[in-house]
């Protein structure tokens, strides 16, 4: 089954540990080699991210684990909460 892009946005994006992290809201796309290169989250977890500085954070795409009515991203530990780097 084929989907839209745009049906991405608006997820909720879980870690694999069942973590809230964030919402979907843009894509960002590779052109050149026609690939979703990262998913832009924003309404962030602020025990997760540290919400003052940071309107949202890029997760990798390569992070993606499985789509379906929520994302589910790979757990790294200490990839969160550390000032919203990924």
């Amino acid at each position: 089954m084929k989907n839209q892009i745009t049906d991405l946005i608006g997820l909720k994006i879980y870690s694999e540990n069942g973590m809230f992290i964030g919402e979907v809201e843009d894509v960002v796309l590779d052109i050149d080699s026609k690939r979703i290169d990262a998913l832009a989250a924003g309404k962030l977890n602020p025990e997760v991210v540290e919400v003052k500085t940071h309107k949202g954070v890029k997760i990798p795409y390569r992070l993606v684990k499985s789509i379906s009515d929520v994302i589910v991203i790979r757990h790294i530990p200490h990839m969160f909460n550390s000032g919203g780097e990924l």
